[in-house]
């Protein structure tokens, strides 16, 4: 069997560099606030090109909090809009939900699966203001023209990077593309640490203070609390684990890059649509995702062949139980989106020889 993703084999490759780490958090006696996170808070931030990271629980609260300071900073408030692309996954949906917030569903490009700048100026109201671009599989939005409507509309810009861990847009990597930045660290992840585990990225001072005492029970000093907080905070291993995997992320992206190259000269299947990319600095390979009006079928062949896929995402937000106010609103883009993608296996550790395997099976 191909899986989908060998963790335990990408971790693997670390094992001694990650044992080390983690002793020497156990033997510091500090788990949480100590070292390891300030210093992958600072590393992070030197990765992404911002002045500010602050560590937090997991990806969806990195989003959560970003929305909940600027409604303690007061510049959005309840009921305010906040436009998201429809077909991302619902961790993006949510962190709106959650600050009582009203999210507002634009279609994607069918040729990116990301959304369509061309679409957002027709959404936006003098209730709407933020524009949450998902940077979905891997590759960026069209942030020169996200950024320009926003400006125009004096919008925040908050980049979900939970998929696109140094990806770029001109000379920008991903989590300074915008006003703030969401990030994951869930195992999967290109930069995965081996638990939960989440980011935001700024270069906004206020909002970074801001953040930093909302997710430590909306406090700066012990005792003292500014916010009604919470508790949502990075750990010292897993910072630790972040540490030693971020110094070979680059490396990793690299790997991901050559399969994904040999997906796309290679796969010949009439049946098959592979992903389109403008600009390969712009793409970091989350995922390969190809579409096909007979997935399920394509599906069960390469299982039955012994290939892992996923579908990432079977179904919309906006068919989800959890919005079922919005269930029978059409989103025909979508829903056509959701209806065909299939997951191919990719990672750095993945063998020519397996991905031989997956593209000649595709071909036959």
């Amino acid at each position: 069997m191909i899986p989908f993703l060998d963790l335990k084999g990408i971790n693997a490759q670390y094992k001694k560099e990650l044992i080390n780490a983690c002793t020497k958090v156990i033997d510091s006696g500090w788990y949480i606030q100590g070292n390891e996170c300030t210093e992958f808070e600072k590393e992070f931030a030197n990765f992404c090109g911002t002045k500010y990271a602050i560590g937090v629980a997991n990806g969806l609260d990195a989003l959560i909090l970003i929305l909940r300071a600027y409604k303690e900073m007061g510049i959005i408030n309840d009921e305010d809009e906040v436009i998201v692309p429809s077909n991302t996954y619902i961790a993006s949906i949510l962190a709106v939900s959650q600050n009582n917030l009203v999210p507002v569903l634009v279609e994607p490009d069918i040729n990116t699966y990301l959304i369509d700048p061309n679409k957002i100026e027709e959404k936006i109201t003098p209730k709407t203001k933020a524009i949450l671009p998902v940077h979905l599989y891997g590759q960026t939005c069209q942030m020169d023209k996200i950024n320009e409507i926003a400006q125009k509309y004096n919008l925040k810009v908050i980049e979900d990077s939970a998929q696109s861990h140094g990806a770029y847009f001109g000379n920008k990597r991903s989590g300074n593309l915008g006003d703030a930045s969401g990030f994951s660290f869930y195992p999967g992840k290109n930069l995965g640490a081996l638990g939960d585990g989440g980011a935001v990225t700024t270069n906004d001072e206020k909002l970074y203070n801001t953040i930093k005492a909302l997710g430590n029970y909306g406090s700066h000093k012990k005792y003292e609390n500014l916010y009604k907080g919470v508790n949502s905070r990075l750990d010292e291993i897993q910072a630790a684990m972040l540490r030693v995997k971020l110094r070979f992320l680059d490396y990793e992206i690299e790997k991901r890059r050559e399969i994904s190259d040999y997906y796309l000269n290679n796969i010949k299947n009439e049946n098959i649509i592979l992903p389109r990319v403008k600009n390969k600095n712009n793409h970091v390979w989350h995922l390969f995702v190809i579409r096909t009006n007979k997935r399920d079928e394509l599906q069960k062949y390469l299982l039955d062949n012994g290939i892992q896929t996923l579908i990432h995402y079977p179904l919309a937000p906006h068919k989800q139980e959890a919005y079922k106010e919005w269930n029978n609103e059409i989103y025909e883009v979508s829903e056509q989106i959701h209806a065909e993608v299939l997951s191919l296996p990719i990672s750095g550790i993945q063998s020519l020889s397996d991905t031989r395997t997956i593209v000649d099976l595709l071909n036959m």
